[in-house]
């Protein structure tokens, strides 16, 4: 008995020992990731935008500071106030500008460059250096007064246009014995193409083409408009792979003078009106726009900025746009008598319908009692469309993809992969004729491919009716427009479903005005959602539920939890940079 106590005794006390230790490392832990900057900002130097270590989002989040190569991630909003301050601040003497390892979306470059050709315009200096350029970054970079490039050899530039990559799966899966069946409504509404095609179709290829077409074309001319070239010029050295070498990029005029290391930091030294870059002070931006920042401004004028961000999704998912997580935030807002006016950010490409729906009708309510201005990042298409297309005004980049109104379902046919592949035998006993047409057991007859038809058919009515009753437009008109089919911002303008190309902060600025107050210094902005804290980071971090980026993974994680929504209003692809 006296073993047994002891060895209890042991064991209590080695639990104590570990869970003591675990608190101390996790004490320790949060200790130095919410510990503050201990070195001070100087008060007067270089501006230092260093583009590999922040990570320009829409909205930003408390840094987790682990180690030196950690992103800080900061929202666009905040970025482009920064700059605008630093414009104004005798201690900002220039801003130098580094832009390799950008994360960035196409929204978000475009307002940067904006925000960086506004800095230029008070009379200072921006000085750009790459060593990879990438169109996403020379883009940025041609905003300078200065580019310079690395002199090294070995580099890998990336500068050759626009492109996106439609990936298609039908002969993969008709291989395992899976048959998606596709219903939907509009010849663009390529959403499910990747799930019944081994190819796009005409309509998907030409829609693609014309999109990267007009989105190179505002990139082209404000690249060659800013280094004093002919966009001709450009395209020509492009398409005849003529910038490989880094004196390429000198000869065509994409860069003034290649660099190494010492030069350009002679370079800064002048800038910084100083003898030596040793004298020069560097000021960090993620720590400048910190330390300028108005978020605890406080007034009793509020304007609210809520970020629709991330795919359309029912149930809660903070990663993403949760219908009834954003519609509880618009009620809130319409019953807030200090908030004057909203601002409604949308970077999504669509999703659940449900939960379009849900946002929407909420939308519609918090439209009847005070001003609501949409602002447009990246995407705004189908179910993002949806929900912003009553807006008092719609505002877009030029390279924002939206439109996409159509709608489309997916109902997988699993049955020759049990049967076939896995050998599985799977009988059903229903109660009526049609009980089992969700099992993914067997095909859709004509009778319930017709059933889903119609409703598909009903949905679409009703998104042509929403953006007609939001746009001043006929129904017939929006079909025109619609079936689908995806536009650029700078196309969306010609056809009226965006009012303005401008930034958030243009739709920011005609908020106020609509509030009744243009100066925005005058007005306490708040942002839905909060921001996320370092706590809710960690608690991801250490969370055993990963969250689902995917509405088409999830739609299927819902189809086997027994939730049968099988229709969407959902962007096909995302561009991508080469």
């Amino acid at each position: 008995m006296k073993n047994f106590w002891k060895t209890l005794l042991a064991v209590i006390c080695g639990i104590l020992i570990v869970n003591l230790l675990g608190i101390f490392i996790w004490s320790t832990f949060l200790s130095s990731a919410l510990s503050p900057q201990s070195a001070p900002i100087p008060s007067s130097g270089v501006l230092k935008l260093d583009l590999s270590k922040l990570t320009i989002a829409e909205q930003g989040s408390a840094n987790l500071n682990i180690n030196e190569s950690s992103r800080t991630t900061i929202g666009i909003r905040k970025v482009t106030e920064a700059l605008a301050i630093a414009a104004m601040d005798p201690g900002v003497k220039c801003l130098y500008l580094k832009t390799d390892g950008a994360s960035i979306g196409i929204g978000n470059i475009q307002e940067l460059r904006r925000a960086l050709e506004a800095f230029r315009s008070s009379g200072k200096a921006i000085v750009a250096y790459m060593e990879n350029p990438t169109t996403g970054t020379l883009y940025l970079a041609s905003a300078a007064d200065k580019v310079y490039m690395s002199s090294y050899q070995g580099g890998n530039p990336l500068f050759t246009g626009v492109s996106t990559q439609l990936i298609f799966l039908g002969d993969a899966l008709e291989r395992l014995g899976i048959k998606v069946q596709l219903i939907r409504h509009g010849k663009y509404k390529s959403a499910g193409e990747m799930y019944i095609r081994s190819s796009s179709s005409a309509e998907n290829r030409q829609q693609n083409q014309e999109m990267v077409d007009s989105m190179w074309e505002t990139m082209a001319a404000e690249i060659a408009g800013s280094r004093g070239l002919e966009k001709e010029d450009l395209d020509f050295a492009i398409d005849n792979l003529r910038l490989c070498m880094p004196v390429d990029f000198v000869e065509y005029g994409l860069v003034d003078e290649l660099l190494d290391r010492n030069a350009l930091e002679n370079k800064l030294a002048v800038l910084a009106q100083v003898e030596d870059f040793s004298q020069v002070s560097m000021i960090p931006f993620a720590d400048y726009a910190d330390s300028k920042s108005r978020n605890n401004f406080r007034s009793s004028k509020r304007l609210a900025i809520v970020y629709a961000n991330g795919q359309v999704v029912d149930g809660y998912d903070p990663q993403n746009l949760d219908g009834d997580r954003f519609a509880s935030i618009f009620e809130d807002l319409r019953r807030d008598s200090t908030v004057k006016a909203v601002v409604l950010r949308v970077n999504s490409p669509g999703g659940s319908v449900v939960a379009s729906e849900k946002i929407r009708n909420e939308l519609d309510l918090l439209c009847e009692v005070k001003p609501v201005i949409a602002s447009f990042g990246d995407y705004a298409a189908s179910g993002g469309y949806w929900i912003s297309s009553g807006a008092n005004k719609i505002y877009a980049n030029a390279t924002t993809l939206t439109g996409s109104i159509g709608v489309f379902g997916m109902i997988p046919d699993l049955s020759s992969l049990y049967k076939d592949k896995l050998h599985i035998g799977v009988e059903t006993v229903s109660s009526n004729k049609h009980a089992d047409m969700y099992s993914l057991n067997r095909p859709l007859s004509s009778e319930e491919l017709a059933y889903i038809q119609r409703s598909i058919e009903s949905i679409y009515t009703k998104f042509l009716a929403i953006v007609a009753n939001g746009r001043d437009m006929t129904p017939a008109e929006v079909d025109e427009i619609a079936q689908g089919r995806v536009w650029t911002g700078a196309d969306a303008l010609k056809i009226g479903l965006v009012d303005e190309l401008g930034t958030l902060d243009d739709a920011l600025r005609y908020a106020a005005l609509a509030a009744g107050d243009p100066q925005i210094s005058n007005w306490n902005i708040v942002e839905y959602p909060a921001e996320k804290s370092l706590i809710d980071q960690l608690s991801e971090m250490f969370s055993n539920n990963t969250p689902d980026f995917s509405v088409y993974s999830k739609w299927f994680d819902n189809w086997l939890q027994g939730k049968h929504e099988y229709t969407f209003a959902a962007l096909p692809f995302v561009p991508v940079f080469n």
